[in-house]
Formats: C-alpha cells, structure tokens, sequence
C-alpha cells in the first residue's frame, strides 16, 4: 500500500479551523492546538447561552414593567396580580415594548387595571 501524506487536506482542514477561530484571544487565534480547544468550547457556550438569553431577556422585561409601573404607586407583582385578575391576557414581552414605546398605551392599560 503506498504512503499518503496528508499535505492538501490537513491545510485546508487547519486553514478552515483558524478561519473560524479568528478575532480569539493570543494563540487561540493562530495557534492549531489552541485553536481547536477554543472552537470546541466555544461551542459548547454558544448552546449554553442560547438557553439563557431566553431567561435574560424575560429579566430585562420585568425590569422594564416594574419601572414603568412605578409612577402609578404600583408595583410588578401588585401589576401582574391586577392584571390576572382582570383576564387581562398581555404577555411580558408586549407589555415591556408598550411600557418603552408607547407610554400613553401603557397608561391607558394601567388605568384598566385599577
């Protein structure tokens, strides 16, 4: 059987590698090793955090309500609670968008509730 060395492909597959890897940290950019252990955990973060910018986002919103909310002597969870009991069935997402951009709406809702 004759040899093969592997010349095109390994370049083109380390080539490919530190394509990917490029803009990282000291030798995580240049490096082969380095770059793949990068790559690899990089990965491993990029699933993680796709998971928690659901729950990052969701913070952000109650943020949002709680402070446009406040200069009506109500409170998030005070708001929330009016809003459930009035089968007011707005999720957090609009809610917290209405409260930013359209602050006479989000009035208007306020005074619906109480």
């Amino acid at each position: 059987m004759p040899r093969v060395k592997g010349g095109k492909t390994l370049l083109k597959r380390r080539h490919n590698l530190l394509k990917r890897v490029k803009g990282f940290n000291f030798g995580r950019s240049t490096k082969t090793r380095q770059a793949r252990e990068a790559f690899y955990h990089a990965g491993v973060h990029a699933f993680n955090h796709r998971k928690d910018k659901k729950g990052d986002f969701r913070r952000l919103w109650t943020i949002k309500i709680n402070a446009a909310v406040r200069p009506f002597a109500l409170s998030y969870s005070k708001f929330i609670d009016l809003l459930k009991k009035k089968n007011i069935e707005l999720d957090r997402k609009i809610l917290a968008d209405l409260a930013e951009n359209n602050p006479e709406t989000f009035s208007k809702i306020i005074s619906a509730v109480k």
